[in-house]
């Protein structure tokens, strides 16, 4: 049995809607903003309960915008983890300002309570990452957040569709940003990002920034950049918004099975706690592994596609160390799950069967009976 890490081809096995969308919008010559993604936009806002949202080129354009509308210096400080996909920090520097790199929990996400110890003068946003659709502990991140007079930015790129009882993530902070890359929960074909906000101020300066600073055809406030999303992709997400829910429904259906059948896996597998009340959006499903390595060699050699998120943590990146300020002493969580982090494929393309055979190799690899 194949069990595919990609299921876009299965995602866009029949496109019969989206090319009668893209004939509407070639007919109506609206390519550029304009009445496709104001729809969309408000589609989106609506969906995740924020007043506002602007849509971007993709999710990396979108925390690089949240970033840019806080007038950010060298001098400022931005807390974010050191286990995210490389634009999260990317997006930091990019502004100019600084990262701040701590550890993670053993859900793999954001460590609370090292925040407060990174805190300096010159810290004034954290950047909790909303790693693999599931979420940090976000209240607690609120807390300190309101008590140190410091802005929250998230980076809900895999959290499209996911829930911490009942709030959609990307909307506890001042902004929240969303990425439809083919393989998160909401595709487009290609690229795509969003930010919501509730702050009226910030929505009105992000969405004349990444359209040049443009007030209309022949006026600008101030110099901005073009981050605007292709009217092409709205008509793509519209059409995948109407099935996320039932998306996240099966990938739901397909971690739990995992779920019951590695935490039979003592002292071998570790299988990160579900907090009761929050929905996950699984764009990736991890677990750590003893001997990760071999056991990937294995699945693969078995047609199981699996990955690692990620081998080389981002304190360790050449990248890092010319401008991110971290104590590697104090990021032990993030080594070692770099060592044994293993992503299993539980997308809405699988089943149950899927699911069974990936449990009776890893059974097998272990010399255990599934």
């Amino acid at each position: 049995m194949k069990v595919p890490y990609n299921y876009l081809p299965q995602e866009f096995k029949n496109v019969s809607d989206i090319i009668n969308g893209w004939k509407e919008l070639i007919k109506s010559s609206e390519y550029t903003l304009g009445p496709y993604i104001e729809n969309w936009e408000r589609k989106f806002a609506k969906y995740v309960d924020a007043k506002y949202c602007i849509s971007t080129n993709n999710g990396t354009d979108a925390l690089i915008l949240a970033l840019k509308s806080l007038n950010l210096t060298s001098n400022d400080e931005v807390i974010t983890v050191a286990n995210t996909f490389y634009a999260t920090v990317g997006a930091i520097v990019a502004v100019g300002a600084k990262p701040v790199l701590i550890d993670v929990d053993d859900r793999f996400q954001m460590n609370a309570d090292c925040i407060e110890e990174a805190i300096t003068p010159n810290t004034k946003v954290i950047m909790p990452v909303h790693w693999g659709g599931s979420y940090p502990k976000m209240n607690e991140i609120c807390k300190i957040a309101e008590k140190n007079n410091l802005i929250i930015i998230e980076d809900a790129c895999m959290g499209i569709g996911g829930s911490i009882n009942g709030k959609h993530p990307g909307t506890f902070g001042e902004i929240g940003a969303f990425s439809m890359h083919p393989l998160k929960s909401l595709n487009a074909i290609g690229d795509g990002g969003m930010l919501v906000t509730d702050n009226h101020k910030l929505f009105n300066w992000m969405s004349k920034y990444r359209n040049h600073g443009m007030v209309d055809r022949d006026h600008i406030d101030f110099w901005g950049v073009n981050m605007r999303l292709q009217p092409l992709q709205s008509v793509v997400a519209n059409i995948g918004l109407t099935k996320l829910n039932e998306t996240i429904v099966k990938r739901n259906r397909n971690a739990s099975i995992l779920d019951k059948g590695l935490t039979k896996l003592i002292d071998l597998v570790n299988v990160p706690k579900r907090i009761s009340g929050n929905i996950e959006t699984f764009a990736l499903y991890m677990a750590t592994f003893y001997k990760r390595d071999e056991l990937k060699k294995f699945l693969i050699m078995n047609d199981i596609e699996v990955k690692i998120h990620y081998p080389i943590p981002l304190h360790k990146q050449k990248a890092a160390l010319s401008n991110c300020i971290f104590n590697s002493s104090k990021l032990k969580n993030v080594e070692t799950q770099a060592n044994t982090l293993l992503t299993i494929p539980v997308h809405q393309f699988l089943n149950d069967d899927h699911m069974n055979y990936i449990l009776d190799k890893i059974f097998e690899f272990y010399g255990k009976k599934y």
